[in-house]
C-alpha cells in the first residue's frame, strides 16, 4: 500500500513542490514541464512483459539507464534545460524508491 502512494506522490507532488518553491512566478509552466517527463516511461513498451511488478526499471529500460541518468543530471546545469532535467531526475527518484521498496 505504501509503495504506490510513495511512487505517485514523488511523481506528482514533488514536482509541484519544486515548482512552487523555486519557480514561483511560472510555477504552472514548471510543473507541466516536469510532469511531462513521465513520457520516458514509453521505454517500458520495449520490454517483455511490458509491466512486471517485481522488476526495477533503473538500468533495465534504456531511458532509465545509468548513462541516461548521467545526461539527465547534466541537463540541470543549463537554465534552458533545467526544468527538463529536474523532472527527469525526480522521475528516476520515484522509480528508485520503488526498487528500494521491492
Amino acid at each position: 500500500m505504501l509503495q504506490p502512494v510513495l511512487h505517485y506522490g514523488i511523481h506528482f507532488l514533488l514536482p509541484l513542490l519544486v515548482a512552487l518553491v523555486f519557480f514561483k512566478s511560472k510555477w504552472k509552466y514548471a510543473y507541466i514541464i516536469m510532469i511531462s517527463t513521465m513520457l520516458i516511461d514509453l521505454d517500458h513498451l520495449l520490454a517483455i512483459p511490458i509491466f512486471d511488478a517485481n522488476r526495477c526499471s533503473i538500468n533495465f529500460h534504456p531511458l532509465h539507464s545509468y548513462i541516461a541518468i548521467s545526461i539527465y543530471l547534466l541537463l540541470i546545469i543549463p537554465e534552458k534545460t533545467r526544468l527538463l532535467g529536474l523532472g527527469l531526475i525526480i522521475h528516476i527518484i520515484a522509480d528508485k524508491a520503488d526498487c528500494l521498496l521491492m
